[in-house]
C-alpha cells in the first residue's frame, strides 16, 4: 500500500517536472507576443484619471482572466474536433487587430476638421458622462487582449503538442502560460501607470532633495512620455501581430516575398490587412448608412 502511494507521489513529481520545463520552452516562444501584449494592454490602460487608474486596470485584468477561462476550454475543444478551425479564429483575430491599430494611424495622419454629423457625433462623445467613456475604455481593452489571448494560448498549446505530450499535461502547461502572461502583463502595467504616485511619494519623503528627490522628479517627468511611447509601440505591435499571423497562418504569404526581412513583411501584411479592413467596415457603414437613411 505504502509503495502504492509513493508511485503515485513519483508519478506526481515527474509530470510536474514536465510541467515546468515545458511551461519554461512555451514562455520562451510566447515572449514576443507577451512584449507586444504588454505594449499594447500599457497603452490602453493610460489615460484615466489617477484615483481611476488601479479600479480600471484591475476591470482590465479581471476581464483578461475570463478571456482566458473561455478560450482555453475552446481551444482544447476545436484542436480535438477540427484543429484547422484555429487557424481560421486565428487570421480573423489577426484582422481585428490590424484594424484597430491602421485606424489609429489614419486618424491621426489624415485628422481635419470635423463638420456636420461628424461635429454632432463629437459632441455626443464628449457629452458621455466618465463612467460611460470608462466604460467603453474598458470594454475595447478586453477585445484587444481577447485576441492576443487566443494567440499566446495557441502558441502555447503549440510547444506542447510538438513534443507529444500526454493531454493532461497539456491542458497544465498551457493553463499555466495564460495564467502567467496575464498575472506577468498587467502587473507590469501597473507599475508603469503608477509611475508618477511613486515619484511624488519619493519628492515627498526626500523633502525634494538629493538623489531620491531627483528620481521622484525623473518619475512623473517621465511618465507621459512613457505614455506616448507606449501609444505609438501599441500601434505599431498591433499591427506587426496581425502582420505574423498573416505570414504564419496564411500558406500563400508564408511563402510570398521570401527574400523580405521578417519584421518587414509582417509589417506590409499588416498593413495591407488593415487597410482591406478599414475598407470593408467604412463600406459596411457607408451601406447601412444608406439603408438608415431610406
Amino acid at each position: 500500500m505504502a509503495s502504492g502511494f509513493f508511485a503515485v507521489l513519483d508519478d506526481i513529481a515527474a509530470l510536474m517536472d514536465d510541467v515546468a520545463v515545458t511551461s519554461k520552452i512555451a514562455t520562451q516562444k510566447t515572449a514576443g507576443i507577451l512584449g507586444d501584449d504588454l505594449a499594447v494592454n500599457a497603452e490602453k490602460a493610460t489615460g484615466f484619471l489617477s484615483s481611476r487608474e488601479l479600479p480600471v486596470l484591475w476591470a482590465i485584468t479581471k476581464g483578461s482572466f475570463i478571456n482566458k477561462l473561455i478560450i482555453l476550454p475552446i481551444v482544447f475543444l476545436l484542436n480535438w474536433l477540427y484543429a484547422p478551425a484555429i487557424n481560421y479564429v486565428l487570421i480573423l483575430g489577426g484582422l481585428y487587430l490590424s484594424y484597430e491599430g491602421m485606424e489609429k494611424i489614419i486618424e491621426f495622419l489624415f485628422h481635419r476638421d470635423k463638420k456636420g454629423h461628424e461635429v454632432e457625433a463629437e459632441i455626443e462623445q464628449v457629452e458621455k458622462s466618465p463612467e460611460a467613456i470608462e466604460k467603453e475604455k474598458v470594454k475595447s481593452a478586453i477585445t484587444t487582449d481577447f485576441i492576443l489571448s487566443i494567440e499566446i494560448v495557441i502558441i502555447a498549446l503549440g510547444t506542447v503538442l510538438e513534443e507529444s505530450h500526454p493531454f493532461i499535461t497539456q491542458i497544465l502547461v498551457t493553463s499555466l502560460v495564460a495564467f502567467i502572461a496575464t498575472v506577468g502583463v498587467y502587473g507590469i502595467v501597473a507599475l508603469i501607470v503608477r509611475m508618477d504616485d511613486a515619484g511624488f511619494k519619493l519628492i515627498k519623503k526626500s523633502n525634494d532633495k538629493g538623489f531620491f528627490g531627483q528620481l521622484g522628479h525623473l518619475l512623473v517627468k517621465a511618465l507621459p512620455i512613457v505614455i506616448k511611447a507606449l501609444g505609438v509601440i501599441g500601434t505599431i505591435a498591433l499591427i506587426m501581430v496581425a502582420g505574423g499571423i498573416f505570414a504564419h497562418r496564411i500558406d500563400y504569404f508564408h511563402h510570398l516575398l521570401p527574400t523580405w526581412p521578417k519584421l518587414l513583411k509582417e509589417m506590409t501584411f499588416g498593413i495591407a490587412g488593415g487597410l482591406i479592413a478599414v475598407a470593408v467596415v467604412t463600406a459596411g457603414k457607408w451601406v447601412y448608412s444608406l439603408a438608415v437613411k431610406k
